[in-house]
C-alpha cells in the first residue's frame, strides 16, 4: 500500500509539473481582468497566475545589510482554477500598523487569514507577514485583495522592470552548490525547490508556485552575501534541517505554519545567513539535502 501511495504521489507531482495546455482566450481575458482590478500585471505559468508586489517603499536593515525587496520583502498573490471556482493564496508583507486593517478587509470579502507572524529577526523597522487563502469568483477575490492592498502603502505599478543581474561575489560557486542556475529578480538570485508530493489546504491542491516550494534567495551583503527564505518541510524533517542550519552558522528566524487544514501537515522554517558565498551556499545545500528535495 505504501508503495502504491508513493507511486500515485509521484505521478500527481509529475502531472502537476508537466507543461499545461496553452491558456484559452477566455482564461487570458480573465487574468487580464484580475490584473486590471489589482492594478498590476502578473505572470501565467502552468495554470498559475501570480502577481508580485515587492515592498520597495520599505528600507529594512538587518545589522548593516539592507534587505532587498525581492529577497525577503515580497508580497505576492497567486490564482488558479479549482472546479467551478477560483482559488487564491499569498503572502502580504506589512508594517505592524497595517496588519489589522488588512485582516478586516480580507474577512469582509470572505478571504481567510491563515497565518500572521515574523519571517526575520532583528530587522529594523519591524515587518510582519500575513498569509491568506480564498475560494470563490475570481473578480470578487481580486476586489477583496485590492481593498486589502489599499489599506497599506504597498507600491502598485504595472510597469515591468528590466531584468537586473545581481552583483554577487562567487555566483558560480552559489549555483554549483545549489545544483542549478538561479533566476534573477532585481538584485537577488533566487532558487526554488518544489516538493515531490501534493500539498493542499481545504482539499484544494496548491502548486509549488503558490508558496509550496523551498525558497532560497541570495543578495549582496557587507559580509559577502546574505541569504534568506524558507524550507517547506514535513513535521518529521524539521529537527534535522534546523540542526544542519545551526551547524552551518545559519540563523533560524521562524518556524511555523502558513496554512490551515493542510494535507500533509507542513512546517515552514525561515532563515537568515551572511558570510562568504561559498560558506553560506554550502550550509544551505546541506540543509536541502537534509530535507530530501530532488
Amino acid at each position: 500500500m505504501r508503495i502504491l501511495l508513493a507511486v500515485l504521489s509521484l505521478l500527481a507531482f509529475s502531472f502537476a509539473q508537466s507543461p499545461s495546455p496553452a491558456p484559452s482566450k477566455a482564461e487570458l481575458e480573465q487574468w487580464a481582468s484580475v490584473a486590471k482590478i489589482i492594478g498590476k500585471s502578473g505572470t501565467l505559468q502552468n495554470g498559475i497566475y501570480k502577481i508580485g508586489l515587492p515592498r520597495t517603499d520599505l528600507n529594512v536593515h538587518i545589522g548593516e545589510t539592507r534587505v532587498e525587496p525581492a529577497a525577503g520583502l515580497g508580497s505576492w498573490m497567486a490564482f488558479t482554477f479549482a472546479e467551478t471556482d477560483t482559488i487564491c493564496d499569498g503572502d502580504l508583507v506589512l508594517t505592524p500598523t497595517e496588519v489589522n486593517p488588512v485582516i478586516s478587509a480580507l474577512q469582509a470579502g470572505g478571504i481567510e487569514v491563515s497565518a500572521i507572524h515574523n519571517h526575520l529577526i532583528g530587522e529594523e523597522p519591524q515587518v510582519m507577514y500575513l498569509h491568506f487563502f480564498g475560494k470563490g469568483k475570481w473578480d470578487e477575490l481580486a476586489k477583496t485583495l485590492k481593498s486589502a492592498l489599499d489599506a497599506t502603502k504597498t507600491p502598485i505599478s504595472s510597469i515591468t522592470a528590466a531584468v537586473v543581474m545581481p552583483d554577487l561575489p562567487d555566483q558560480d560557486v552559489i549555483e554549483q552548490n545549489m545544483g542549478k542556475k538561479g533566476t534573477h529578480s532585481g538584485m537577488v538570485l533566487q532558487f526554488g525547490f518544489p516538493r515531490d508530493y501534493t500539498i493542499s489546504m481545504h482539499h484544494q491542491g496548491l502548486a509549488p508556485a503558490m508558496g509550496m516550494a523551498t525558497s532560497l534567495n541570495f543578495q549582496r551583503s557587507t559580509k559577502g552575501v546574505a541569504a534568506t527564505g524558507d524550507f517547506v518541510l514535513r513535521e518529521n524533517q524539521v529537527q534535522s534541517v534546523v540542526k544542519v542550519l545551526r551547524a552551518g552558522g545559519v540563523w533560524v528566524t521562524a518556524m511555523h505554519n502558513h496554512l490551515l487544514d493542510d494535507e500533509p501537515r507542513m512546517v515552514f522554517v525561515h532563515f537568515w545567513a551572511e558570510g562568504p558565498a561559498g560558506h553560506v551556499s554550502k550550509a544551505l545545500r546541506a540543509a536541502l539535502d537534509a530535507s530530501n528535495v530532488k
